[in-house]
C-alpha cells in the first residue's frame, strides 16, 4: 500500500488494525503513526512475529484495505 494512503487514512485504519492485531495498543499505533516500517516493528515486538510473518500479515491487511479504499475513492 502506498505510504501516503496509509498515513493519510491512518485514523480510519487504526480501528481495523486494533481488531486485526489485538495485542497492539493505542500507544503502539501512535508510535507507528502511519509509517509502515514502524508498524512492522510493532507487529514483531508485540505479537511475537518473525519479520517475514509480520511482513506477510501486513501485506494481506494492506491488500484487503487497498481494495476497500479503491472502491470508495476511485481514481
Amino acid at each position: 500500500m502506498n505510504n501516503d494512503i496509509l498515513a493519510g487514512n491512518w485514523k480510519q485504519f487504526k480501528g481495523s488494525i486494533l481488531q486485526r492485531w489485538g495485542k497492539l495498543t493505542d500507544d503502539d499505533l501512535e508510535v507507528a503513526a502511519g509509517r509502515r516500517d514502524a508498524m512492522l516493528g510493532k507487529l514483531q515486538e508485540r505479537c511475537g512475529l518473525a519479520k517475514d510473518e509480520a511482513e506477510t500479515q501486513l501485506k494481506d491487511f494492506e491488500a484487503t484495505h487497498k481494495a476497500a479504499y479503491s472502491s470508495r475513492f476511485p481514481q
